[in-house]
């Protein structure tokens, strides 16, 4: 069938993620492994009172505009405008807090995984359940919100996940798919739900009822319920969009990041770099210690994974490409960003393998992993350092990868099996040269498919194409046979003296964390 034929038939599937700096929409058809049409809509967290958050106004404003920008895409390729899908997902950042009370209202201001605030309540939690319980976790801000006595804290009687709450708001289903739902609590993979030993324990230390607050946990491919009448007008406020559509469980990044990249299989990973980066990999067996450097969370379907996550990702990198831009554009030379991306990119593969000396710190944010409760973005260069254009800019492709690069050192003294990681987001489309770069920080294959730069968007359309086939096939499965049977994948190897010049660059960088913890208190 012919993609205008499925989209009028609805044989399509519409993913929909909203992530820190884009809400983007990707339509995929009968083909999963084909995007039909795209839609997007730039919108950037703001600190308010202290806390990064975004307005829920701002939700529903960029869900429209990203929503009517691929009907657009779709009416410009194939003449006709869907108003249909055969499923919808809906994916987005996962943990933060979005408290509501028992009418439904929004109790305090959307608060975002990057806040560092949880410090106390994330430590009091760790001891208390004996996993690692991190800063940006929902609950970990629910505890805080009440040991600070907050006065929302005691009408919270609903808390969920960005995804989640759209999901809600489009279905009436007050659900979460498991993967984003470890961002929450703690998950038992045996029983896909969460660990009801340690809600026991929260319950026996706070004097409260958490299961009666968390969302009901779905795995990939069950029944999530559908859009509603007033779900669709909320995302297509011109009238077109029929209900009844059925949806996938909503889910975070890191689940859509790891079906983008068929990376849902033990000895498996995958790396997702936007405005945070953040490995994940598939546990062949438990982890033996408790690390603040790594998260437990589960695939889509489950299955436990190892998480790094690192606050700071690409911004830093993305703010010096818009310093060369503007260099371009000042000086009458015409391009776009993404041709000043490419060019900048290929001038750091002329650097020098550790950099030639010089440090990028990409931190705007605090940064957990580097024991940093607050950002501040630093470019270091000793006298003697080799300060070239090339070595600038591997330098800051390396600093992207450099807390990531410490976490995962972790993961490997545990003795975690991996083998492939699998890379996507905006800063691989480049060919070969992030992915080249990240092989040498890890030290292991780095392999890229053609879908990379859609990333958790596409992810989460296809999770919403596997609605049909769940009965059939696990997701694994469905992966390996629908989805990348024929996709197109690029791997790249580790270069020996890439892997050398990266370790001698994170030594430096390691040993010159003590520089932004003197920042922090001086700037």
């Amino acid at each position: 069938m012919s993609p205008r034929q499925d989209i009028l038939a609805g044989r399509t599937s519409l993913g929909i993620e909203l992530g820190s700096t884009r809400i983007k929409a990707c339509l995929i058809g009968a083909t999963p492994s084909v995007v039909l049409a795209t839609g997007s809509f730039s919108w950037e967290n703001r600190l308010q009172d202290g806390l990064w958050t975004y307005s829920l106004d701002d939700v529903w404003t960029g869900l429209q505009a990203a929503f009517a920008d691929l009907v657009a895409d779709a009416d410009d390729r194939y003449g006709v405008r869907p108003d249909t899908f055969g499923a919808i997902g809906v994916s987005a950042m996962m943990h933060g807090y979005l408290a509501f009370d028992g009418a439904g209202e929004l109790l305090a201001p959307f608060r975002t995984w990057r806040n560092t605030n949880t410090g106390p309540a994330a430590a009091e939690l760790t001891d208390l359940l004996g996993v690692n319980i991190p800063l940006r976790w929902s609950v970990a801000h629910l505890r805080q919100a009440q040991r600070d006595a907050e006065p929302h804290a005691a009408d919270v009687r609903f808390l969920t996940t960005l995804a989640g709450y759209v999901h809600w708001q489009l279905t009436g289903r007050r659900v979460l798919g498991i993967g984003d739902a470890s961002g929450m609590f703690p998950i038992d993979s045996a029983a896909r739900d969460y660990d009801q030993r340690l809600i026991a324990r929260y319950d026996a230390h706070t004097g409260g009822d958490l299961r009666a607050l968390l969302p009901e946990v779905l795995v990939a491919g069950a029944d999530a319920g559908s859009l509603t009448a007033a779900g669709a007008r909320l995302l297509d406020p011109s009238g077109a969009l029929k209900p009844g559509i059925p949806l996938c469980p909503p889910e975070g990044d890191a689940g859509t990041g790891m079906v983008a990249t068929n990376a849902v299989a033990p000895r498996t990973g995958n790396v997702s770099a936007g405005t945070s980066i953040f490995a994940m990999v598939v546990l062949e067996r438990p982890l033996a210690e408790v690390h603040h450097e790594l998260d437990l969370v589960t695939t889509p379907a489950g299955d436990a994974v190892a998480m790094v996550h690192c606050n700071n990702g690409a911004s830093e990198l993305a703010a010096w490409v818009g310093m060369f831009t503007r260099f371009a554009e000042a000086s009458g030379i015409r391009g776009s960003a993404d041709d000043v991306f490419e060019t900048l990119f290929r001038e750091a593969l002329e650097g020098e393998a550790d950099a030639g000396g010089l440090i990028a710190y990409n931190h705007l944010a605090g940064e957990p992993i580097a024991g940093l409760d607050e950002g501040r973005p630093l470019f270091v260069r000793t006298p003697d350092s080799r300060f070239t254009l090339a070595n600038a800019m591997r330098a800051q492709l390396y600093g992207v990868f450099g807390t990531l690069a410490l976490g995962m050192q972790v993961l490997a003294d545990e003795g975690a099996a991996l083998d492939r990681m699998y890379a996507h987001g905006g800063m691989f489309r480049t060919a070969g040269v992030a992915q080249r770069f990240l092989a040498g920080a890890l030290n292991a294959p780095v392999a890229v498919g053609e879908t990379a730069s859609e990333g958790g968007a596409w992810g989460i359309a296809v999770l919403a194409s596997y609605l049909s086939a769940a009965g059939e096939l696990s997701l694994d499965a469905y992966l390996d046979q629908r989805v990348f049977a024929t996709a197109s994948v690029s791997v790249v190897d580790p270069d020996p003296t890439d892997v050398i010049g990266f370790t001698t660059y994170l030594d430096r960088y390691r040993a010159g964390l003590a520089i932004e913890a003197a920042a922090i208190d001086s700037l």
